[in-house]
């Protein structure tokens, strides 16, 4: 029987490998949809639970999203390059009337930034009115990256409680497969064995071509990457 630790989610960065993925974590396929003005995810496929299985990050396997040893033969090189600064010190705080928004100008251009009624900067300027500020919440809430965090009045983050998930974000709008979308505190460990700070949401490249590894800096709209299944 698993130990409780190996039965606790993680992520493994894999030296110019993928990403090994341990704890039975739910693995989904969601795409990026448009509704009017704003974006919204829609699952459209679940993977069977498994307890632990390793997911492509050269961006070039024949059995996507899963490694199937490409980077071996592709000359694959994953050297991680984003700061290890936490959040705190890497983010710059818009101040509202009712609402501030921590942006660390992450960015893998999942557009959930902009909703019917405004940018979620303008939104934030605007949050003594109760829908704007509404509103301004579902737009930082739904960043994959986690580059946007509201706070309350009180200075505390405003965040969906997720459970422990991987979702396969897929872009049709754009005509691109996007990043792993992780969330719920899944612990992320370096190649090196340091664990990144801990997030509620993270956005994880698998194109392989961002400059900011691990993380999406959206890398994959302008190379225009796609992965068939």
């Amino acid at each position: 029987m698993p130990s409780k630790a190996e039965n606790k989610p993680g992520i493994k960065i894999i030296k110019n490998g993928p990403y090994f993925v341990t704890g039975s974590v739910p693995l989904k396929k969601v795409k990026i949809v448009a509704k009017g003005n704003h974006h919204e995810y829609k699952t459209v496929w679940e993977y069977p639970l498994k307890q632990e299985y390793a997911l492509c990050r050269c961006g070039q396997s024949g059995n996507p999203p899963y490694c199937d040893g490409s980077h071996l033969h592709n000359g694959f090189t994953g050297n991680e390059t984003a700061s290890r600064l936490p959040y705190a010190k890497r983010a710059s705080i818009l101040h509202g009337p009712d609402l501030d928004l921590m942006d660390d100008g992450r960015c893998a251009y999942a557009r959930f930034c902009h909703r019917e009624e405004g940018s979620v900067w303008e939104l934030t300027r605007n949050s003594d009115d109760p829908e704007a500020r509404a509103q301004a919440i579902i737009a930082a809430c739904d960043c994959p990256t986690g580059r946007l965090v509201a706070l309350d009045r009180e200075g505390n983050p405003i965040e969906l409680a997720f459970e422990p998930s991987i979702e396969i974000l897929e872009d049709p709008e754009e005509g691109v497969s996007g990043p792993l979308f992780v969330k719920g505190n899944i612990a992320l460990e370096s190649a090196d064995g340091t664990i990144y700070e801990i997030r509620n949401r993270m956005a994880l490249c698998r194109c392989s071509k961002s400059d900011n590894k691990p993380f999406c800096d959206a890398t994959h709209i302008s190379i225009q990457f796609s992965e068939e299944e």
